[in-house]
Order: structure tokens, then C-alpha cells, then sequence
């Protein structure tokens, strides 16, 4: 359960489609709508994607979250043979994140160009994109220049420096303090 009250479940991948299948199909489920698909990046996990499918029972007006996760290399079995709103989700996933989804009718690009280089919305994709698009004055049309990279790969750290910002306050103020001896006089005159 959520915060909210709302079933989720975390299921391996091999066992997405029977999952999906069961609750479309069972008596006691009835989720007939696959209300999104959609996938989380966490570059910092071994299967760095989740794959998040909310479906919607409007029988039991219900509603459940199912999660599974993939690394860069390893596909997922396609959900368009059991919910056919998977197709175009699949898709804008494959070109968004670059995760494969086996025994898909057709994977190809669906909102970038059919050459563009990378999945933008990975984390590691550089904010630039890889390609400055342009329209030049002087040919008369649009063009396509690489563009320059300052920094090839970027680590992200997701520590913030602001958990250990009271300890560092406290150091300071504790160097702050005076430091007494022990024949001093802590009463005044």
C-alpha cells in the first residue's frame, strides 16, 4: 500500500505478463484499463529502469500500480498482447529511455526524429542533446552540426551537502566558543 491507500506491486520481469493477465482476466481483479505506462530512470541501481504500469478496474473502481525494473541491455516482454494502450507507451518509452520490449508489433520512434541519437530522458543524456538543428541564411535551409561537449559523462552524487550542513554548523560554533582552562574564573566581576 501507498500513501495514499493505493496497491502496489513490484513483480519480477518474467512475471509481468502473467501478472498484467491474471489481473485483467480474474473475476476478483477485473483491471481492464491500463490507465499509463510510463518508466523511471535511477542510474545509480543495478536495473537502473522501472517500468510502471497503473491500471484502472472500473467494475470495483479500483486502481493498481504494477512496478518491474530492467537494466540498459535486458528487454521486457511487450504487454500489447494483453492491453493493447501498451503499444504507444511501449514506444514512447523505447524512444524516450531506450528500453526494449520483446515480441512488440512495432518498436520504432515515436516523438524524435527517426536519426536522433540517444534517449533523452535518460539521466546521463547531456541537457544540450547531441545535435544543434538550425536554419542557416545564407544556405537557404536547415542544417545539423555536432554539438561541442564540454563534459563527456557526468556522476551523479545524490548526497546532499545539506544533510551534514548541522554538523558543520555545530564545529563552527563549538571553534567559536572560548575555550577556558580550569583556573579560570567563569563568574564576573
Amino acid at each position: 500500500m501507498t500513501q495514499t491507500k493505493e496497491l502496489e506491486l513490484l513483480i519480477a520481469p518474467e512475471g509481468i505478463i502473467p501478472v498484467l493477465t491474471f489481473l485483467k482476466d480474474h473475476t476478483n481483479a477485473q483491471y481492464k484499463s491500463l490507465a499509463d505506462l510510463t518508466a523511471v530512470d535511477k542510474p545509480g541501481k543495478p536495473y537502473r529502469f522501472e517500468i510502471v504500469y497503473n491500471l484502472l478496474s472500473l467494475r470495483y473502481n479500483a486502481r493498481i500500480r504494477v512496478k518491474t525494473y530492467t537494466d540498459e541491455l535486458t528487454p521486457i516482454d511487450s504487454a500489447d498482447p494483453v492491453f493493447k494502450a501498451a503499444n504507444w507507451y511501449e514506444r514512447e518509452i523505447w524512444d524516450m529511455y531506450g528500453v526494449f520490449f520483446a515480441d512488440h508489433p512495432d518498436l520504432r520512434r515515436i516523438l524524435t526524429d527517426y536519426g536522433f541519437e540517444g534517449h533523452p530522458f535518460r539521466k546521463d543524456f547531456p541537457l544540450t542533446g547531441y545535435v544543434e538543428v538550425r536554419y542557416d541564411d545564407e544556405l537557404k535551409r536547415v542544417v545539423c552540426e555536432p554539438v561541442e561537449m564540454a563534459q563527456e559523462f557526468r556522476r551523479f552524487d545524490f548526497q546532499t551537502p545539506w544533510e551534514n550542513f548541522p554538523e558543520h554548523r555545530l564545529e563552527r560554533q563549538e571553534a567559536e566558543q572560548p575555550q577556558l582552562s580550569t583556573g579560570d574564573n567563569l563568574s564576573k566581576s
